[in-house]
């Protein structure tokens, strides 16, 4: 029994591994798809549905399903990149994303994405939300307004630092990123070099006193897509 599973992404042969996503072989194959809960080193959410495919013409979240051999995927059609964009486009109005005020503009994936769509603003009215803002940690700070609930803070907190410090309460409306405190972060063990810290990819937990240390032309997206590193990587090979 071969141990290589091959099958299609828009066409393209790809091969993969007994256990591997969709995302997984993609990636390794230099095709970029989209993402914003998925993260590397951290069990899959699926829970942003940004990566969403249609396998055998059925939607399937990429970074949740596995591969299996001749399985047709399509990642790069006009229906999947309008639902895309119509994801992306739910985030921003769903929460208060003003990129240029943020710290994380620039190094925030849900902008990334938005430009790499060429959103340049929603098309649905903003929700205006009032959310809480946690500033008691001497090091971190939490702003609920930008939180997309992408679950990777609460992952890496568990599986990665061993401490479970994020998890999520409540539900629809109100569900929302809590702390594992009576009252608030700086009553958590979290520090600065968890890994919960860094792979928000909003500016909803973010380090203090390091905001705009990188200036407009040398941050992470300024001059090459979201995606990119992925594609390249490929185009070396």
């Amino acid at each position: 029994m071969s141990e290589t599973i091959t099958f299609t992404i828009d066409g393209k042969e790809v091969s993969a591994q007994p256990g591997q996503t969709i995302m997984q072989a993609a990636d390794a194959a230099g095709i970029y798809i989209p993402r914003l809960c998925a993260f590397e080193g951290l069990v899959p959410h699926g829970s942003c549905r940004v990566c969403t495919v249609m396998v055998n013409g059925r939607a399937q979240a990429a970074c949740t399903q596995p591969v299996a051999d001749g399985i047709v995927v399509e990642n790069d059609t006009e229906k999947l990149l309008a639902i895309r964009r119509d994801i992306i486009e739910m985030l921003f109005v769903e929460g208060n994303h003003y990129c240029m005020f943020c710290e994380k503009s620039g190094n925030c994936e849900l902008q990334a994405l938005a430009y790499r769509f060429g959103i340049a603003a929603p098309k649905y009215p903003y929700l205006f939300p009032k959310r809480e803002i946690d500033a008691t940690h001497p090091d971190i700070f939490i702003d609920r307004n930008r939180c997309v609930l992408c679950g990777r803070c609460v992952r890496a907190s568990r599986d990665v630092d061993g401490k479970g410090v994020f998890e999520f309460v409540g539900r629809g409306p109100q569900k929302r990123v809590a702390v594992n405190a009576e009252a608030n972060l700086a009553d958590t063990d979290l520090k600065t070099s968890d890994k919960a810290v860094e792979v928000c990819p909003v500016g909803a937990i973010l380090r203090k006193r390091v905001g705009y240390a990188v200036p407009v032309g040398r941050r992470r997206y300024d001059h090459k897509p979201i995606g990119s590193d992925i594609e390249q990587a490929a185009s070396k090979k």
